[in-house]
C-alpha cells in the first residue's frame, strides 16, 4: 500500500524524502541540486582566488614593465652621452690637428727666418774678416 502511495504521489509530482517529509522535488534531484550547489560555490570561490592571482600577476608585469621602461630610458641617456662625448673629442681632435698644422706652418716660417738670418750673419762675418784683413 505505501509503494502504491509512492507512486500515486510521485505521478503528482509529490515525493517523501528520507525523513518521511513530503517534497515537490525528487529526494535525488534534491541531492543533485545541493551537490551543483556545493560545487558552483567552490567554482566560485576558485575563480576569486584566480582573479586575485591574475591581479597580483598584472601588478607584477606593470611593475616590471615600468622598470624595464626606466631601464631603457637610462641606456638611451647613456648613449646620447656617449654620442656627445665622441664627437666632443673628435672636435677637440680636428681642433689639435688644425693647431698642430698652424705650428708647423709656424715652424717652417722660423726654419726658412733662421736660414735667412743664418746668411746674413755668414755675409756680416765675411765683411768683417774682410774690414778687418784690409786693415
Amino acid at each position: 500500500m505505501e509503494a502504491m502511495a509512492k507512486d500515486i504521489l510521485g505521478e503528482a509530482g509529490l515525493h517523501f524524502d528520507e525523513l518521511n517529509k513530503l517534497r515537490v522535488l525528487d529526494p535525488e534531484v534534491t541531492q543533485q541540486t545541493i551537490e551543483l550547489k556545493e560545487e558552483c560555490k567552490d567554482f566560485v570561490d576558485k575563480i576569486g582566488q584566480f582573479q586575485k592571482i591574475v591581479g597580483g600577476l598584472i601588478e607584477l608585469v606593470d611593475q616590471l614593465a615600468k622598470e624595464a621602461e626606466n631601464e631603457k630610458m637610462k641606456a638611451i641617456g647613456a648613449r646620447n652621452l656617449l654620442k656627445s662625448i665622441a664627437k666632443q673629442r673628435e672636435a677637440q681632435q680636428q681642433q689639435l690637428q688644425a693647431l698642430i698644422a698652424e705650428k708647423k706652418m709656424q715652424l717652417e716660417r722660423y726654419r726658412v727666418e733662421y736660414e735667412a738670418l743664418c746668411k746674413v750673419e755668414a755675409e756680416q762675418n765675411e765683411f768683417i774678416d774682410q774690414f778687418i784683413f784690409q786693415k
